[in-house]
């Protein structure tokens, strides 16, 4: 069995707790505000007795950028605060296996998501009504088959983890992860498996900007067409949930565009320039930015998403003392050990 990563108990450098901070605030604001969506489509399917197409790839969505922040960042911040010594081989391929099978799942269900979002654009009776129908009827087979692909995807970089020991003859063909190093047998093998990576994340990428710019020309066509028809009356009419739903999506997409596309250069950076891979600042960015989509995206989905608002509000204005409280328990476990354990 191998040994487990310690860190050194020297007093932590100021760059290790502002990584520690940043990896908290994600853990902080990702776990709650996941759960809280997946609560109130909980509530949403019982209350109605079914839930949406669109509902149910919001869910799917919110439930693997749960996994993506619990698997990631919670490990990362109890490492990094010397809370947890949990780094070793077996910790480091199930955590970089997880990792990357759910961060491509969330990439490919927020395709999903605006793909389904740009169909709803199609008038009733045309052939992408249909296509959008077919979607709907068989979105359990879509999930198992992303959910089958992406695990199998995802095999190569689990095999080769390796929980980090310092030593420099490991970083040969090898990625810096901070605690875990994913050791390649040959530089060809990490090449290989990191166009594949790249490919993975860039395709859906493609596809998603694609059905965005449908949707806000779609937008943009009704926006017109209601001023048309409103003509000199001056009022404003209260936009509509699929109108609000269509914004959600294109902010989403927007907000992939923006923190993958800087995961995904910081990837192609590190594959292409040698120095970056014994260094795990590129890593440490990579993984916040993969994880910021996760931990952020719930924002967006309280306040876009009517039914999952509404159960907000009623859960906060019962429950909000409680769940403050909760959060500065959190916080003040995690402050008053890392003074313990010094």
């Amino acid at each position: 069995m191998s040994p487990v990563y310690r860190p050194s108990l020297p007093a932590m450098e100021s760059e290790s707790l502002i990584r520690g901070l940043l990896f908290l605030f994600l853990t902080v604001v990702g776990v709650p505000g996941n759960s809280l969506v997946i609560w109130a489509f909980v509530r949403v399917a019982r209350h109605d007795r079914r839930l949406l197409p669109a509902d149910a790839i919001v869910l799917h969505l919110v439930s693997v950028n749960l996994l993506v922040v619990v698997v990631r960042c919670l490990p990362e911040t109890l490492a990094t605060f010397r809370l947890a010594a949990i780094f070793n081989d077996a910790s480091c391929r199930g955590i970089i296996y997880v990792f990357r099978t759910a961060r491509t799942l969330s990439i490919w269900l927020t395709f999903v998501l605006s793909a389904y979002q740009c169909l709803s654009a199609a008038p009733p009776g045309s052939r992408w009504a249909q296509v959008r129908a077919t979607v709907a009827h068989h979105l359990g087979f879509i999930f198992l088959a992303l959910w089958l692909v992406n695990c199998i995807i995802s095999c190569p970089a689990a095999i080769y983890s390796l929980g980090s020991r310092g030593n420099s003859s490991l970083m040969e063909h090898s990625i810096n992860a901070q605690f875990c190093l994913v050791q390649f047998p040959s530089g060809l093998a990490r090449d290989a498996n990191g166009a594949v990576q790249t490919a993975r994340d860039v395709v859906p990428m493609a596809f998603m900007t694609t059905a965005s710019i449908i949707i806000l020309v779609f937008l943009y066509r009704h926006s017109q067409q209601v001023k048309g028809l409103r003509g000199g009356a001056g009022g404003k009419s209260r936009p509509s949930a699929e109108r609000r739903a269509a914004k959600s999506v294109v902010t989403l997409v927007t907000m992939y565009v923006v923190f993958y596309g800087v995961d995904n250069g910081l990837w192609v950076y590190t594959i292409t320039v040698t120095q970056t891979l014994s260094s795990a600042l590129v890593s440490d960015l990579r993984v916040f930015f993969a994880s910021l989509y996760a931990s952020v995206s719930p924002i967006v989905i309280i306040i876009s998403n009517t039914k999952v608002s509404r159960q907000c509000k009623h859960w906060w204005s019962v429950r909000s003392h409680g769940f403050v409280c909760l959060v500065c328990r959190f916080v003040c476990i995690i402050v008053l050990s890392k003074h313990i354990i010094q």
